[in-house]
C-alpha cells in the first residue's frame, strides 16, 4: 500500500529538480518541520542541522521572535514593489544595515539571493566608471580569484572560478583577470606559511599593475573562499587587497553572502581586518534563513554617479520584482534584534572553542589533512595520505560518505568535495556541538576504514 510518505518521495524524485544534485542518484531527504537547531523528517525523525540549512539559518528554526515579526507584517502588507515605491519595514531595514555596516556604506540595493547581490555589484561598478564626473569608459573588466564562487547567474559565474561548476558555460561568460587563490594551507612550491601573504600580494600587485586601467573592480570573498572548500586566506591579506585597490584606482567588491552575518565571529567578515569595501554583498542569513533576501551596500561616491535628471539616463536600470519585500525585511529586522537581545556574537568564541575541542582528536587522524576554523565555520579536509598530502580521487566521494554516515547518527551535513563542512546555526548549544563532532569523527572513521571498497 502506497503511503503519503511514499508519494512524496516519488514526486520529489520525479518532479523537483534539485540544485547541485545528480537526480539519477538522488535519495530524498524530506524535512517536514524544524525547531531550534533540529530538523524533523516525514517520519518525525530528528536531525541536527549541522550546516544551518546551507549556511543561512542563523538563530535556529521556528524562532518565536522572527515568526512573530513575519505574522505582524502580514497584517500590514505582504509585498510592495521597489520600483518607484517603498514601505516602512524595508526602509527601516536599510537604515539598520547602514548603521551596522562599515561607516562609508550608506546606500542599499535589495535583491532576493546572493548571486543577484553580486550581479548588482558588478553592474553598479561597471556603470559607475562610465558615468562618473570624470568617466573612465575603458574600465570594463574584473579581477577575481581562482576557485572563487560568487553565484550562478552568468555575471556571477563569470567572476567565479570553480571549473567543475563553470566550464560548461564558458562560451557564455565574459573574460576576467584571474589571480591565484590565496590558500594558506595548500601553498605553491617554495612558499612557506610565513611568506604566503607577501607571495599572494605580490602576484596580485603585478596583475593590478598590468591591468588596472581596464579593471572596474576586484571581487573577493573576505577571509574565506567558501565553495572552494572553505579555503582560508592568510591573515592580513584582505586588508592589503583593499590598500592595493585604492592605490591602483580599482573598486573592491566584497562578497559576504557566505561568510557574513556572524559566521566568522563578527557580524561582517570585513570587520576583522577593518576593511570598508566599495560594494558589500549580503545574503543567506540576512533574513535569518526564513525568506529570500539579499542586499548590495554601496558608498556615497558610487551612489552619486547615478544621480541626475531622467533625461541624463544615469538611472540604474536593474531591478527584481521582490526586491526589499516587506515580509523578508521584517524577518531581517527581527534577525538583527535577536543578535542584540540574545547577545549572539558574544557567545560565539566559547562555542567555537568547544567545537574545536570536540574535533581535536581528528588532528592526528591518518586521513585528515587539515582542520581549519574561524568562528563557527569549520572545515575538515580528507586525504588519502596525510604525510604526502595526497588527495582522494574525487569520484570516490569520501566527503559525502562521511555525511551519509552522520545522517544515520542524526546529523545533517553537506560536504564540499572531500572537505566536510560544519557550519551550524549560531544558536547551537554545547551538547548539540558534541553530537555533531561525534558524528563527524565516527563518519570519517567509517568512510576511510577500507580504502579498497
Amino acid at each position: 500500500m502506497t503511503t503519503a510518505h511514499d508519494e512524496l518521495h516519488a514526486w520529489d524524485r520525479q518532479h523537483v529538480w534539485h540544485a547541485f544534485t545528480q537526480m539519477a542518484e538522488y535519495t530524498p531527504f524530506i524535512v517536514e518541520r524544524a525547531h531550534g537547531c533540529t530538523l524533523f523528517d516525514t517520519h518525525d525523525q530528528p536531525y541536527l542541522d549541522g550546516v544551518s540549512s546551507l549556511w543561512c539559518n542563523v538563530h535556529g528554526h521556528n524562532h518565536p521572535r522572527i515568526n512573530q515579526a513575519i505574522r505582524d507584517q502580514l497584517d500590514q502588507v505582504s509585498h510592495v514593489t521597489s520600483l518607484g515605491a517603498s514601505n516602512p519595514t524595508t526602509i527601516r531595514l536599510a537604515r539598520r544595515l547602514v548603521e551596522r555596516s562599515p561607516a562609508e556604506l550608506q546606500h542599499v540595493f535589495f535583491a532576493s539571493d546572493g548571486a543577484a547581490a553580486v550581479e548588482v555589484a558588478l553592474k553598479i561598478a561597471f556603470q559607475y566608471w562610465q558615468q562618473r564626473t570624470d568617466p573612465k569608459p575603458e574600465k570594463t573588466r574584473y579581477l577575481a580569484f581562482q576557485q572563487a564562487y560568487h553565484g550562478d547567474t552568468l555575471g556571477s559565474v563569470s567572476v567565479g572560478g570553480v571549473d567543475r561548476f563553470h566550464n560548461m558555460f564558458r562560451p557564455l561568460l565574459f573574460d576576467v583577470v584571474r589571480a591565484p587563490i590565496p590558500d594558506r594551507h595548500h601553498l605553491p612550491k617554495g612558499v612557506t606559511p610565513q611568506s604566503a601573504n607577501d607571495f599572494y600580494l605580490q602576484e596580485l600587485e603585478a596583475l593590478l599593475k598590468t591591468h588596472h586601467q581596464q579593471l572596474a573592480a576586484v571581487v573577493i570573498e573576505p577571509l574565506i573562499q567558501a565553495a572552494a572548500g572553505m579555503v582560508f586566506h592568510p591573515e592580513g591579506f584582505y586588508r592589503e587587497v583593499r590598500n592595493l585597490t585604492r592605490r591602483f584606482d580599482v573598486l573592491l567588491i566584497a562578497d559576504e553572502v557566505a561568510v557574513g552575518w556572524g559566521k566568522t565571529g563578527t557580524l561582517f567578515a570585513s570587520e576583522q581586518e577593518q576593511v570598508c569595501p566599495d560594494l558589500l554583498c549580503l545574503g543567506k542569513g540576512l533574513a535569518g534563513g526564513y525568506l529570500p533576501l539579499s542586499a548590495t551596500l554601496a558608498t556615497t561616491p558610487l551612489w552619486e554617479a547615478f544621480l541626475g535628471s531622467h533625461a541624463d539616463s544615469r538611472t540604474f536600470y536593474h531591478g527584481h520584482t521582490f526586491s526589499g519585500n516587506p515580509l523578508a525585511a521584517a524577518a531581517a529586522l527581527a534577525t538583527l534584534d535577536v543578535f542584540d537581545e540574545e547577545e549572539t556574537l558574544r557567545h560565539i568564541p566559547e562555542k567555537a572553542r568547544l567545537l574545536s575541542d570536540y574535533l581535536a582528536p581528528l588532528a592526528s587522524h591518518p586521513h585528515v589533512g587539515d582542520i581549519r576554523q574561524r568562528g563557527l565555520i569549520t572545515a575538515i579536509e580528507l586525504v588519502r595520505d596525510r604525510e604526502q598530502g595526497e588527495p582522494f580521487v574525487w569520484s570516490e566521494r569520501r566527503g559525502q560518505r562521511v555525511c551519509d554516515f552522520a545522517l544515520s547518527r542524526g546529523v545533517w551535513l553537506r560536504p564540499l568535495g572531500d572537505v566536510v563542512v560544519v557550519m551550524p546555526p549560531l544558536a547551537i548549544q554545547p551538547d548539540e556541538l558534541q553530537q555533531i563532532a561525534d558524528a563527524v569523527r565516527d563518519g570519517i572513521d567509517h568512510a576511510t576504514s577500507c580504502l579498497t571498497d
